[in-house]
C-alpha cells in the first residue's frame, strides 16, 4: 500500500473518532493492521489539515498533545480539544483512559 493509501484510510479512522474522545497513533496503526506503523500515523495526521479530519482527537500513547506544534497558533490543538470538553494539563489529556476511543473495540 502507498503512504497516500495508508494516509487515506488513516483519516477514515480519525473521521470516526467522537467529539469529546481521544485516540492514540498506535491504536489506529493497530486497527488498520499496520502495529508498530504510529510514526506513520502520526505523518499523516501533521499532513491532514486541509482534509474534514479531527487531527486534534490524536494523541500519543500516554494522553500527550505530541502534535501541538503542527496546528496554527500556539494552543489550537488544546483548545480544540477543552472545546468538546476534554480537560488538558500540562498538555497531557486528564482521564485518558476515561476518554480513550480505541476502533478495534469501537468498529
Amino acid at each position: 500500500m502507498s503512504d497516500e493509501g495508508f494516509f487515506e484510510k488513516v483519516y477514515q479512522v480519525a473521521a470516526l473518532i467522537p467529539y469529546g474522545r481521544v485516540t492514540s497513533y498506535g491504536a489506529i496503526a493497530n486497527y488498520l493492521g499496520a502495529t508498530g506503523s504510529a510514526r506513520m500515523v502520526g505523518w499523516a495526521m501533521n499532513g491532514s489539515g486541509k482534509k474534514d479530519v479531527p487531527a486534534h482527537r490524536v494523541v500519543n500513547r500516554n494522553g500527550l498533545l505530541t502534535g501541538k506544534h503542527h496546528f496554527q497558533g500556539t494552543n489550537l490543538m488544546q483548545q480544540l480539544l477543552e472545546s468538546e470538553g476534554v480537560e488538558v494539563v500540562d498538555n497531557k489529556i486528564q482521564n485518558f483512559e476515561k476518554l480513550f476511543w480505541d476502533p478495534m473495540k469501537e468498529l
